[in-house]
């Protein structure tokens, strides 16, 4: 029974503070996202495809922002205060969704909302990667993601709270406003503001021959599989097609949620144990399987909640391993920067892949959508594990 507390006792402060801020701005964002595509379509009168283009322009922004934002944190810019900026425009756009008539304004609050995260997200890994160390880096990736899927069990189950005393859609998004205040007070005074990152000497210009061979076949591979991922928003219309009334879709959410919070920092802890390579196998086979069912199962009543949290729990075993072996393969004084083209690789392709899936599911159902994208998935996951274990062989091999 102590081994979990000394394993608790070994994470840094900063990794438990920035743990702890994923998961009250996931509360915030948990309370809308579940309900945007049922906002978008059927309060806006928007289709599949827009909830796929807004969704997709949302990562794709992001993503190009998280490139910027790491490159800032290796040229010495303060990782603190990147971090706080992206939460705090977050969480002043994501309330005012609320007050939205159109959805090009949805559109458009979600792309100020992303541009928050572009700015946070690859300071915030690099600064869990540059606290944690080789031995229990799996560990911290796995406990912060593990805090901001709690968040996401949060966030749907206030909503849910909200949908059944009879809150509107607008007013449950402007109840958000509420842990994202608390977002801001406790990055401000909980982040050590001397965690450095900035390196002794400027970074050499950025240049794709200049990375390592292994870096770039993770993130070839990377951005490939991202074409083929499905945002859960199009689960949630899913299950909305299969019969799941309006109020239970925040539970669902919830409990997808749940299952992602249970598994990602066991998933932690595993990949430092036993490697990289063999959690990613695990999870995108396990993911493939998962797709392939929703594309072929009729499902009614428990059955859509089981394949709901299916898929989402697959998600949740891969995300600790990605970060760890990007973390391992990039040297320090770029980590910044790696993390910024992780994510730029592994988002841009969602807008592309989003819309297309919507555009197929519009045209010819959505089982062809999830059978496509399981098929693709498929053919993804094997070039990223090939790249993944070639980086693990030659990191096993040493410099």
């Amino acid at each position: 029974m102590t081994a979990p507390a000394a394993t608790r006792a070994q994470l840094p402060r900063t990794v438990v503070v920035l743990g702890w801020v994923s998961l009250l701005n996931d509360a915030a964002s948990e309370m809308i996202t579940p309900l945007l595509p049922v906002f978008l379509t059927a309060t806006l009168g928007a289709g599949p495809a827009i909830v796929g283009l807004v969704e997709g322009v949302a990562e794709a922004t992001a993503s190009v922002l998280k490139l910027l934002a790491g490159r800032l944190v290796d040229r010495g810019a303060g990782a603190k205060r990147l971090v706080f900026a992206g939460y705090g425009l977050a969480n002043l756009a994501r309330p005012a969704l609320g007050l939205a008539a159109l959805w090009p304004v949805v559109l458009l609050l979600r792309f100020a909302d992303r541009v928050g995260k572009g700015v946070r997200t690859a300071p915030r890994d690099a600064l869990i990667a540059g606290a944690a160390g080789a031995a229990i880096r799996g560990r911290a990736f796995g406990f912060h993601r593990s805090m901001d899927h709690a968040g996401a069990v949060v966030g749907p189950l206030v909503a849910f709270a909200l949908l059944s005393g009879g809150a509107a859609l607008g007013r449950v998004f402007l109840w958000s406003a509420l842990p994202g205040v608390l977002v801001l007070v406790l990055l401000g005074f909980g982040v050590p503001a001397d965690a450095p990152l900035a390196p002794a000497a400027a970074p050499a210009p950025l240049g794709w021959r200049a990375l390592d061979a292994r870096l770039r076949a993770l993130l070839i591979a990377a951005a490939v599989l991202a074409l083929a991922t499905v945002p859960e928003v199009f689960v949630v219309l899913w299950a909305r097609e299969s019969g799941l009334p309006l109020d239970r879709v925040p539970l669902v959410w919830a409990g997808a949620s749940l299952a992602k919070m249970l598994l990602a920092y066991p998933a932690g802890v595993a990949t430092d144990r036993y490697g990289r390579v063999p959690l990613l196998l695990a999870g995108w086979t396990l993911r493939v399987l998962a797709l392939a069912a929703l594309a072929a199962v009729a499902a009614r009543g428990a059955a859509i909640w089981a394949l709901f949290l299916g898929y989402s729990a697959t998600l949740a075993l891969t995300e600790p391993a990605e970060r760890s072996l990007i973390g391992d393969v990039a040297p320090p004084a770029v980590r910044g920067t790696a993390f910024g083209l992780y994510h730029l690789a592994s988002g841009l392709l969602v807008l592309p892949g989003a819309v297309l899936f919507g555009l197929v599911w519009e045209r010819a159902g959505s089982g062809v959508a999830f059978g496509l994208a399981a098929v693709i998935t498929a053919l993804a996951a094997l070039g990223m594990a090939l790249a993944a274990r070639t980086a693990a062989r030659h990191l096993a091999r040493g410099p």
